[in-house]
């Protein structure tokens, strides 16, 4: 195998599949990237068996040549010593030339690395999936709809399944659900289907998060591919597989509110910053606990009290308060994670008393709601 190629080509790819590379795995190969050459252009692959990212640098793009190949082939390389060497080499073009027993050298400028490669035949092969159901979603929503709810899920592994993002699929809508059952958050979309049935499934967390920093802010279109136990995004040049997770996720529609007894209007700016304020004396203690209180005139107090600490208290003025006096007390954490997701600038918060979960929507906007569980403070 041999060919020389565009080095920031190469080093944006490297760095894309490298999000799929741990050095924590029980199959040695998979320390490494997958580099195999063809005509066409050139493929990188890395995995940890439960991400797998394949990235593709087309041999020409727009009239322009990015990689000459001048033998075909397959290697895997260390992928923590080639994307630093990658990164530090002189000059615009990398020539890569794998020589015998998978002794691999890397040429740019006067640079020479000699690298031990590995026998690409011992690399996982990726799944082949049925590509009969595919929908689209534009990349900027999907990066959005994963902003917005992947925050809440959990990060304890006592219950495997809300570790991940619940993703519907039904009558040409998307229902993304994320819970840790202290907090949940929830946002619809319409989306483009195409496709027969509907789709329940379970992703990680942690893949999301992975797929989310790759992804480019565009509305170019990205293909997702379904099937029994693993999911294909499939952007431009771009493949990313994420196994799904096993078991039932738990009908969280049955925690939604549908009565309340004090509805708030404020503006976000003003009670996430009152929050953040009124938690730094809160964070010191186990939870982070922030009370709001409900006064005359349109008034909410929040405030906090860490007796070895101090306390602190600050009055913020909502623009409409509906409904019963209410005392309640949260994480503010949590809160402030759920207004940071929340798109424009003024919420609705509906609650149905001091110890039942409350609902944060934004005022004009229904497709996303979050929900908090309070916290006992008696």
């Amino acid at each position: 195998m041999q060919f020389t190629i565009q080095r920031d080509r190469l080093v944006h790819s490297v760095q894309e599949v490298m999000r799929a590379v741990t050095s924590r795995t029980t199959i040695p190969i998979l320390t490494g990237i997958k580099i195999t050459v063809n005509q066409d252009g050139v493929t990188l692959t890395g995995s940890d068996s439960d991400i797998s990212i394949e990235a593709y640098i087309p041999a020409e793009e727009d009239g322009n040549v990015i990689v000459e190949i001048k033998q075909e082939g397959s290697i895997v390389l260390n992928a923590r010593f080639f994307s630093e060497i990658v990164k530090k080499l002189p000059m615009d073009t990398v020539e890569i030339d794998v020589q015998s027993n998978f002794q691999t050298l890397i040429k740019s400028g006067k640079a020479e690395f000699n690298l031990n490669g590995l026998d690409a035949e011992e690399y996982p092969h990726l799944p082949l999936l049925e590509e009969e159901n595919i929908f689209r979603i534009p990349a900027d929503l999907l990066k959005t709809l994963i902003r917005q709810t992947v925050f809440a899920v959990s990060t304890s592994e006592t219950r495997p399944i809300l570790t991940g993002v619940n993703i519907r699929v039904e009558n040409g809508e998307l229902n993304c659900t994320a819970t840790d059952s202290h907090r949940l958050a929830m946002r619809k979309a319409k989306i483009d289907t195409g496709i027969n049935g509907t789709y329940n499934v379970v992703i990680p967390g942690k893949s999301l998060n992975e797929l989310s920093k790759i992804l480019d802010d565009t509305n170019e279109p990205v293909e997702i591919v379904i099937t029994d136990n693993q999911v294909l995004f499939k952007a431009k040049n771009l493949l990313f597989f994420s196994r799904l997770l096993e078991g039932n996720y738990p009908d969280t529609s049955r925690l939604i509110p549908t009565d309340s007894k004090t509805d708030i209007t404020v503006r976000v700016k003003d009670f996430l910053q009152a929050i953040d304020r009124a938690s730094l004396l809160a964070r010191e203690g186990r939870n982070n606990v922030v009370k709001l209180s409900t006064l005359e005139d349109g008034i909410i107090e929040i405030s906090s009290n860490t007796p070895e600490i101090g306390k602190v208290i600050e009055e913020v003025s909502a623009e409409a308060i509906e409904g019963e006096e209410l005392k309640i007390s949260f994480s503010a954490k949590f809160v402030m994670d759920a207004l940071k997701a929340l798109e424009g600038t003024d919420i609705k918060i509906n609650f149905t008393g001091a110890m039942r979960p409350f609902v944060i929507r934004s005022l004009h906007d229904d497709s996303m709601l979050q929900l908090i569980l309070p916290v006992r403070t008696y």
